[in-house]
């Protein structure tokens, strides 16, 4: 999201009540909050933490400019819910015109492009194909994803949150996401016209190949993102016919972190599935099914030398983020890094394709 316009700094906040003239601006204070949350996100901060932050944003944001300049002058503010110290002197800081001591330290730590190389093909980016919100494992609300998305620039972001089977991501039903489609439909009504949120989800690849959504409500979606999130160590001979049949399945647009590893991170390491490599790319080439590069840095999926393999195969690829909170949409900047590193023309990069020909892709499947 873009950073907040500079303040001047006159000393810390006071945390009693205060005589000092303040100015009104509930919208400085939620931006500082969401700008502050967006930075803890983007590094992977704890969770506990940024939903604080983002709690305390909500909070702000539902009072007028005359209520909040209030209780700041009562001192007041912690009496309400989610209001604790730290977000407490934020909000008295904009409204003395300051700027934000906390937020001055992120900004410093934080805000330098996550990638050193590859920006050209990071600003072909157009849109992001793999996101969750809270409707299942992701942190916030989807108005807050689609915020946040437009704040990066994006053309479209898709809302891939994820299917029945997983029950520990709080797996939407059928039902629930016939609901969720209703919610984006209402989204789309209301976010500017150079912008769309896209319908999908993150559909499990269950053990014989088949998807874990009703047939009929998946291709209601705009994207299916594909991927196995169960008995990663399944044999290599059954693992390849697992993906293989996913990728074979006129529905599936992505494939999603085909090898599951994990190379880093609070999760700690796992290393990558048995598969034919060549087998499920050269599916994937041939249903027009596109190889996601999976920008989580704790992730890096596929390795260098598979996608390597799938260039030569002549595969597409979705630069995606996977991301489970705001900030985490920044994460594209390390996914096209590793993509231009090794290559990979722009061309064949479908996040790079302007929506309506995205979208008429995904459709053709």
């Amino acid at each position: 999201m873009p950073k907040p316009a500079a303040r001047p700094r006159h000393g810390s906040a006071s945390l009693t009540p205060i005589t000092a003239e303040l100015t009104p601006d509930v919208a400085g204070v939620v931006l500082a909050l969401r700008r502050i949350s967006f930075l803890l996100e983007r590094a992977l901060e704890s969770s506990y933490r940024i939903k604080a932050f983002r709690g305390a944003a909500a909070a702000l944001g539902a009072l007028t400019d005359e209520e909040l300049a209030a209780r700041a002058q009562a001192g007041t503010l912690q009496e309400l819910p989610g209001i604790g110290k730290g977000s407490e002197a934020i909000a008295l800081a904009v409204l003395r015109g300051e700027s934000p001591a906390y937020l001055d330290q992120l900004e410093e730590r934080q805000a330098a492009p996550l990638a050193h190389d590859g920006a050209e093909l990071a600003a072909l980016q157009r849109g992001d194909l793999h996101s969750h919100s809270d409707w299942s494992d992701g942190g916030s609300p989807i108005d807050e994803m689609v915020m946040t998305a437009i704040e990066l620039g994006r053309e479209y972001q898709v809302l891939t949150d994820h299917s029945p089977r997983l029950t520990v991501a709080n797996g939407l039903s059928p039902a629930r996401l016939r609901r969720q489609l209703g919610v984006v439909e209402g989204i789309n009504q209301i976010v500017p016209d150079d912008f769309r949120l896209l319908s999908g989800i993150e559909v499990d690849i269950l053990d014989d190949g088949s998807l874990d959504q009703e047939p009929d409500l998946l291709e209601e979606l705009d994207v299916v993102v594909a991927s196995v999130h169960s008995k990663l160590k399944m044999e290599s001979a059954a693992m390849t016919r697992r993906m293989v049949t996913a990728v074979s399945n006129p529905r599936t647009n992505v494939l999603g972190h085909c090898t599951g590893r994990l190379v880093t991170g609070g999760r700690g390491k796992r290393p990558q599935s048995s598969f034919d490599a060549r087998a499920v790319f050269e599916a994937c080439a041939e249903h027009d099914v596109a190889v996601e590069i999976n920008s989580r840095p704790e992730r890096q999926d596929p390795p260098d030398d598979l996608i390597q393999l799938a260039l030569e195969i002549g595969c597409l690829f979705a630069i995606d983020t996977d991301a489970h909170a705001p900030g985490q949409l920044d994460f594209q900047q390390l996914g096209a890094e590793r993509a231009w590193h090794l290559d990979v023309p722009a061309e064949r990069v479908v996040t790079t394709w302007p929506r309506e020909r995205l979208v008429e892709w995904a459709a053709q499947r």
